[in-house]
């Protein structure tokens, strides 16, 4: 039995970890810390978990958790990833994994120093639909990649305490959505881009609500990532990936939320192949991820080397689109 403590009383916990959770015999939600006892009893006793702390520091260290799952703000995570991981516990940490490419590799390290599993919660890319994505671009279904399209649009309205519109706290349209599909992309293209340009779109609360960036691979494909979080959205399904090769083109809508709705389209020039796949969500996939990786049954995917290497290209496209990168 794998025994999760939840870091936070956040709203994506019900359906990442909660929910999912019901259908493992392998896990239990064990515990959680929130910001304050009041508020984690009030969580514990509307998700029917058992066992409350009165802080983070006492959960993280609590001997009956075995898996922490961090949905705190991600200037949260360095600091309460590296407390679990060296009190013995697995972690499964929220996206944007970090502030920096400095901290991400200071979690990882953490991981590797004390041979605990740490893995980021890209919850897409466990999903059938992605696998089944990955597998058409690297057979020779669409030829050699060319060019690839993702965006990731959902309106989120301003308010003082809204983590996304607050810097300190990691907040900001490219670290919240367009991790996603700055993900895809090197994902798909399997190399590490260089950003040729990033335009943003900046909130008087010192956040990017809208952001559009180029990247160059080394062997030769482009890319064009968008996202934003400004104005009105068709919802949390307007996502997008486009992959173009020179034998045909691969678009997949609602990669994030594919239990929702969703369709690949395979264009090889000879007429529209469409496909539908699992409607499980994601976050099911993810966690019987994270039991086989902690089993031993199955390698990592995320975490490790990805999530530093995500961390570069966010900040790298930080650079570009403040003037502060040159090159």
């Amino acid at each position: 039995m794998i025994r999760i403590g939840l870091l936070g009383a956040s709203r994506i916990a019900v359906g990442a970890v909660i929910r999912p959770a019901a259908a493992f015999d392998q896990l239990q939600v064990q515990a959680i810390a929130a910001r304050s006892p009041v508020r984690a009893r009030q969580y514990a006793e509307t998700h029917s978990i058992p066992k409350t702390h009165a802080d983070y520091a006492a959960l993280v260290t609590c001997p009956d958790v075995d898996l922490v799952y961090n949905a705190l703000p991600p200037s949260e995570h360095k600091h309460w990833t590296i407390a679990a991981l060296r009190a013995g516990k697995h972690v499964l940490c929220e996206k944007p994994f970090a502030l920096s490419a400095e901290e991400a590799g200071a979690m990882v390290g953490a991981a590797r120093d004390t041979g605990n599993v740490l893995i980021e919660a890209f919850h897409y890319c466990f999903h059938p639909l992605f696998l089944r994505v990955l597998e058409l671009t690297k057979s020779d279904a669409i030829g050699t990649v060319r060019r690839v399209d993702g965006h990731f649009n959902t309106a989120i309205a301003f308010e003082p305490s809204e983590l996304r519109y607050v810097r300190e706290l990691g907040g900001g349209a490219l670290m919240d959505l367009g991790c996603y599909p700055l993900h895809w992309v090197r994902q798909v293209v399997g190399e590490a881009p260089d950003v040729v340009s990033a335009v943003g779109e900046w909130h008087e609360a010192g956040v990017d609500v809208a952001m559009t960036a180029k990247l160059a691979f080394p062997g030769g494909a482009m890319a064009h990532v968008k996202c934003s979080m400004a104005g009105v959205s068709s919802g949390p399904l307007d996502n997008t990936l486009q992959v173009t090769g020179d034998l045909g083109t691969l678009t997949v809508n609602n990669l994030i939320a594919p239990h929702l709705g969703h369709e690949l389209h395979l264009d090889t020039g000879e007429g529209i192949v469409t496909e539908t796949l699992s409607t499980r969500p994601t976050y099911h996939y993810q966690l019987q991820h994270v039991i086989d990786v902690i089993e031993g049954s199955a390698p990592q995917v995320t975490g490790g080397d990805d999530a530093i290497n995500t961390m570069h290209l966010i900040n790298a496209v930080y650079r570009k689109a403040l003037g502060q990168d040159a090159s």
